[in-house]
C-alpha cells in the first residue's frame, strides 16, 4: 500500500538564526516527507512593527541550507490557510508559545476544515532572537563589552 506524501510547513522571520529555530525544522522534517519552509519577506517584517538585521535573501539562503529543509518560499502575508493550500500541506509546525492563543485558535479552525493539522514543538527555552537582541544592545551599550573602533582597527592590520 502507497502512502500520501506528508508535506510540511513551517514558517518564521529566521532573523539571528540560532538553535531554536534549527530544533523546530529537525523535529518538522522528522514528522513530515517534505518540509516546506516559509521565510518572511523584510516587507512583512516591517508590518510586524519590527525590522530584520539579516536581509531577506541571506535570510531566504541560510534557511535553504539547512539540511532539514526541502524548500522554501517567501511568506510575504499572514495568510497560513493560503499558503498551506498552495504547496499542498497536510501538517503546519509551530512552536508551543503560540499555542493556545486567540491568533493561533482561529489558524486551528480554519486549518482543520481544510484538513491541516497543526503540530506544536516546544519551545527552546531561554532563546530567541529577541533575546539575542537585547544581550547585543546590553553589549553595546557597555564600555566595558563593546567593541572599540581602535581595536577593530587594528585586528584589521593583521
Amino acid at each position: 500500500m502507497v502512502r500520501d506524501l506528508i508535506i510540511g510547513y513551517t514558517a518564521g522571520v529566521y532573523d539571528l538564526f540560532h538553535i531554536g529555530h534549527l530544533n523546530l525544522l529537525k523535529n518538522a522534517k522528522g514528522m513530515c516527507d517534505k518540509l516546506i519552509v516559509g521565510v518572511t519577506t523584510d516587507d512583512l517584517v516591517t508590518y510586524k512593527g519590527k525590522h530584520a538585521l539579516i536581509p531577506f535573501e541571506d535570510r531566504l539562503e541560510i534557511v535553504r541550507s539547512i539540511r532539514y529543509v526541502d524548500a522554501v518560499v517567501p511568506q510575504s502575508d499572514m495568510d497560513k490557510l493560503k499558503m498551506c493550500k498552495k504547496i499542498g500541506a497536510s501538517v503546519m509546525f509551530v512552536g508551543d508559545d503560540w499555542y493556545g492563543t486567540e491568533k493561533w485558535e482561529k489558524y486551528e479552525e480554519e486549518l482543520k476544515l481544510e484538513g491541516v493539522k497543526i503540530v506544536y514543538f516546544p519551545y527552546t527555552k531561554g532563546i530567541s532572537s529577541t533575546l539575542i537582541n537585547q544581550a547585543l544592545l546590553q553589549v553595546r551599550d557597555n564600555p566595558e563589552t563593546a567593541i572599540r573602533k581602535e581595536h577593530m582597527i587594528a585586528r584589521k592590520d593583521l
